[in-house]
């Protein structure tokens, strides 16, 4: 069964941002999310709640930061950008 996706404002942002090649990119990350939200990887310390999906995008590392609210099966989109300074970014703003 699949999960609803929702997009927070931060995320929005940056993907208006993103290349064509790269938003569909990210759009089958975010499908292959749908059907499995355990594949990202937890994070730990200031961004306990962020889970984190990589993938690969004009030889770049990307990464897809989310969270999960198990209880209504909805995925929150919170970030996504190259690797470089991504986490930092992220604390910056929360």
């Amino acid at each position: 069964m699949t999960w609803l996706v929702q997009q927070t404002r931060r995320f929005s942002r940056q993907y208006k941002k993103l290349q064509d090649n790269t938003a569909a990119d990210v759009d089958s990350a975010i499908d292959e999310l749908r059907q499995n939200p355990e594949i990202g990887e937890r994070k730990r310390g200031d961004l306990a709640a962020l889970r984190v999906c990589k993938f690969c995008s004009g030889g770049l590392l990307y990464l897809l930061g989310y969270t999960l609210d198990d209880s209504v099966r909805l995925i929150y989109l919170e970030a996504v950008g190259p690797h470089e300074n991504f986490y930092r970014d992220l604390k910056r703003q929360q």
